[in-house]
């Protein structure tokens, strides 16, 4: 556990500067302020800080040292981005660890040769090409639907491993390929030919959306209880914010500043990314750090207040521009992640204290605990023992 945790503590840090960052462009105070921190706020938060948990997983999943070099790189990137140190080495650390990352896929994919790997593993090339624009000098603005893209594919390869407890048609599998692709051709035009590419990529994004509707297992678990039941939940109004940054994309194009940028990238961020992270936490961090983490009811509390706060923030502080409806939604953005990071950690330190004394209790009649997954394991990982190679953000 500590040498994993090890890994993870950077992206902790990347996590906290990023939100500290936040306050800043909020226009707020904020405990730390550096003229640096705002304008690498994106890259901390993408491939710093859920980069750096994705590269992790998958190290973990691939059973070799060598694959940890990318949560090193990705994790270093970032601190070096907090540090006096050049920005360019910072870049160069985070290009490293992109690669790094599309590396860890190669192995991965021959293993099983699963169609799961080959949508992530084209994620990972997405978050290679926007580090590599960002070194490049692109403006941030043209390199977040890269950033997007990453996320969205490497949640949509996950899915799709998920999906086939329901035994999806090879049609169906195939036409998610085909969306990937579409995925992929969208975020390049987007470069390339901003006008018809913004709306390429709105609509490729609703259609993703669209099938995620239709054939993710979590629209049948949302009529579940327990943790099956949070995280369906969690999974669901996540796929409804990539909707509303898709529908942005799709009518307005191009954001570079202002409400419509606001919305569409804490849509996706935000919405998006931090339900995939809240969704599948119980299940990640024990893979990962071989530790306890019980679902309590109590984690739907911050799910619910990201969730309101952000409506409040992208339906009426973006969509009406009001300012501080903008702001009052930022912070408690901000509140309900430190607070399911407040809420994981003490359950994690609850579970470890109790763990000892039950098993002590048990050792005569039973064996150790069969559910905990176990994170040396291809099977393991994520979110389902039926997913060989499954994995989530973050998140």
């Amino acid at each position: 556990m500590i040498r994993r945790l090890v890994f993870l503590l950077p992206a902790g840090l990347a996590m906290l500067a990023g939100l500290d960052a936040a306050l800043l462009l909020l226009g707020l105070p904020a405990p730390l302020t550096t003229d640096r921190l705002p304008d690498v706020h994106g890259m901390l938060l993408v491939l710093g800080f859920v980069g750096t948990v994705i590269a992790l997983e998958r190290s973990v999943a691939l059973r070799s040292r060598a694959g940890f070099a990318a949560p090193a790189l990705l994790g270093i990137g970032a601190l070096v981005l907090l540090s006096p140190a050049p920005l360019r080495v910072g870049q160069f650390l985070l290009v490293a660890g992109c690669a790094a990352l599309v590396g860890i896929y190669v192995p991965l994919f021959r293993r099983s040769y699963d169609d799961s790997v080959m949508i992530q593993a084209l994620g990972a090339v997405l978050a290679l090409g926007g580090a590599l624009l960002w070194t490049a000098g692109v403006p941030m603005p043209d390199v977040l639907p890269w950033l997007a893209g990453f996320i969205v594919a490497t949640i949509i390869g996950e899915r799709l491993e998920l999906a086939r407890v329901i035994r999806l048609a090879p049609r169906t599998v195939n036409q998610l390929l085909a969306l990937v692709v579409a995925l992929m051709a969208s975020v390049t035009a987007t470069l390339l030919w901003p006008g018809p590419g913004y709306a390429l990529l709105g609509a490729t994004i609703l259609a993703l959306v669209a099938w995620l509707a239709v054939h993710d297992v979590a629209r049948r678990t949302i009529r579940s209880t327990g943790l099956p039941r949070f995280m369906a939940g969690c999974l669901l109004a996540g796929y409804a914010w990539l909707a509303v940054a898709g529908g942005v994309w799709l009518l307005h194009g191009r954001t570079s500043e202002g409400f419509a940028y606001d919305a569409v990238i804490h849509s996706v961020f935000l919405g998006f990314t931090l339900s995939m992270i809240f969704a599948h936490a119980p299940v990640i961090l024990p893979a990962v750090l071989r530790v306890r983490l019980p679902y309590h009811p109590v984690m739907i509390v911050p799910a619910a207040l990201l969730h309101a706060s952000l409506a409040l923030r992208v339906l009426v502080g973006d969509a009406r521009q009001i300012e501080w409806a903008r702001q009052v939604g930022g912070v408690l953005n901000i509140t309900a992640l430190l607070l399911f990071v407040v809420i994981t950690v003490a359950s994690i330190v609850v579970a470890s204290r109790r763990s000892p004394a039950a098993s002590s209790a048990r050792r005569p009649t039973t064996t150790p605990d069969s559910t905990a997954p176990d994170s040396t394991s291809p099977a393991a990982p994520i979110t389902s023992p039926t997913a060989p190679t499954s994995r989530t953000v973050a998140p």
